[in-house]
């Protein structure tokens, strides 16, 4: 069977290290993670727009810009191709006429996180690991626990004990070895590093290995497709450990080498929570790097990362595209919610939610303009996150007549 992918190397983007891509890598010696570069020429030879017409709507469409070499060794559940879905009621009277969401709560395992895992796991099962271990906050460990199961990996994942229950359920029932810890995900993080140099299995955290971000990437693929192969003026993305931004930035300038799309970038903004910003802080000082932010807390569980490995490389990427960082109130996201749930039918995730305060945020400030297409990135379904909207609806008798009208019973 020929190689379907135009893998070249891992690069440091750092140091500028080069490593080989077919022996299991994770950092630089530098302590940076490494990025997977591919012979975009050669891609751009062998794959053309139209063929795209043709394929599969999964993220595997963009195969030849995949580091996994043989079609046998790739484990999908049908993952990609997510919709992007008009904010027309709620974003005219947000004044931004041309405001879009692209939902990933549709993808297999309900987030965004089945992107990272797909073809993570598939590389990992392509380079013969048979454990790996991974700390999470949630929705990332059920992603690649589900995804290991099916490739049949075994998975060691540990998460702090506040996490979803939905997410420690995910995990459980798909077989993985499942921990909690009285802490944050920097502290499970810890607890994995230990167990990794002592039993030597192979390390899934975020960007300690190079292939997450590739399944991360395919989102900047398919915005650019369903955009025609234009792109929106602005993508607001909710960051925490910044993988997603990372990759969609890294997805449009391989675009940009193989002469897909112009020169247009969009502005990206990175979304945090107040209670968890290091990304704001550093952009608002003009610093390359985070500084570890003490007594995280926030209802975005998702972005809960107190110091992200990757945060320079999400500052490039803001800082290169004119984009910039923004933290919103727990308040205002749980409000958000509610908002585009009863205006749009869209029950999202607070992390998606977030996208959609700072944009109303930024509009008030003029730094979106109403008539610029602005797209939100909801990274996850709502579902996942039953204990955060209180539901006391009023109890009826058989008899009872219901009344004309009510308020609202939701709290939170």
């Amino acid at each position: 069977m020929s190689p379907i992918s135009c893998l070249s190397h891992l690069e440091c983007p750092k140091c500028g290290r080069t490593y080989d891509p077919d022996q299991p890598q994770h950092l630089c010696v530098c302590g940076s993670p490494l990025l997977v570069r591919y012979d975009l020429q050669k891609a751009a030879q062998s794959l053309r727009k139209s063929d795209l017409v043709h394929r599969k709507p999964t993220l595997w469409r963009y195969r030849e810009l995949l580091p996994v070499r043989e079609e046998a060794n790739i484990v999908s559940l049908g993952e990609g191709m997510t919709p992007i879905i008009p904010l027309k009621r709620i974003g005219e009277k947000a004044g931004l006429r041309h405001l879009y969401l692209k939902d990933e709560g549709t993808i297999p395992t309900g987030s965004f996180k089945a992107r990272g895992a797909a073809v993570g796991v598939s590389r990992a099962k392509e380079l013969g690991v048979q454990l790996l271990a991974m700390p999470t906050n949630g929705n990332a460990g059920g992603a690649w626990a589900t995804y290991a199961a099916r490739a049949g990996i075994k998975a060691t994942i540990v998460m702090p004990k506040h996490a979803p229950a939905i997410t420690r359920s995910e995990c459980a029932v798909t077989g993985a070895d499942l921990y909690l810890v009285n802490g944050l995900i920097s502290d499970a993080g810890k607890i994995i590093g230990r167990a990794i140099e002592k039993y030597g299995w192979y390390d899934a955290s975020t960007l300690k290995e190079p292939y997450r971000i590739e399944g991360k990437k395919t989102m900047g693929y398919e915005i650019a497709e369903q955009f025609d192969w234009n792109v929106p003026d602005v993508i607001l993305y909710p960051t925490g450990g910044g993988v997603g931004i990372i990759g969609i930035y890294k997805a449009l300038r391989e675009l940009q080498e193989m002469g897909w799309i112009g020169e247009k970038m969009p502005r990206l903004v990175a979304v945090q929570a107040s209670g968890c910003a290091p990304i704001v802080k550093a952009w608002e000082a003009g610093k390359k790097a985070s500084e570890f932010w003490p007594d995280a807390s926030t209802v975005a569980f998702g972005i809960t990362v107190p110091k992200a490995l990757g945060d320079f490389l999400v500052l490039e990427a803001v800082y290169n595209t004119d984009g910039c960082a923004v933290a919103v109130e727990d308040e205002e996201i749980l409000h958000a919610q509610q908002q585009l749930a009863s205006s749009e039918g869209l029950f999202i995730c607070p992390e998606g939610a977030a996208t959609f305060v700072a944009a109303l945020k930024l509009k008030e400030q003029g730094w979106l303009h109403p008539d610029e297409n602005v797209l939100l990135l909801n990274t996850g379904t709502g579902l996942k996150y039953p204990a955060i909207l209180q539901i006391d609806p009023p109890v009826l008798e058989p008899d009872d007549d219901l009344p004309a009208a009510m308020p609202s019973f939701i709290s939170s």
